[in-house]
């Protein structure tokens, strides 16, 4: 699964982790990825998305329809 949200499109991020002596190392920071399905009524069927748990609070907000239309409209394919 890759890391990274169909709606949002976060990706993970890299950085340095820095030690109490200031050393520094690479590291990244991943999103809270989850995988979620949803019925989409208009549709009659179900989709299974990778989704941020932020993009899962801007579903509930926006709804199914027009969330999908927003992935839609990155081009992402359901």
């Amino acid at each position: 699964m890759s890391a990274h949200c169909q709606l949002t499109g976060v990706r993970p991020v890299f950085g340095n982790h820095v030690s109490h002596s200031h050393r520094r190392t690479r590291r990244r920071w991943d999103p809270n990825i989850q995988r979620r399905r949803y019925w989409v009524p208009s549709e009659g069927r179900h989709v299974r998305l990778t989704l941020s748990a932020r993009a899962i609070k801007t579903i509930d907000q926006i709804g199914i329809d027009r969330a999908l239309a927003r992935i839609r409209a990155r081009g992402e394919k359901i």
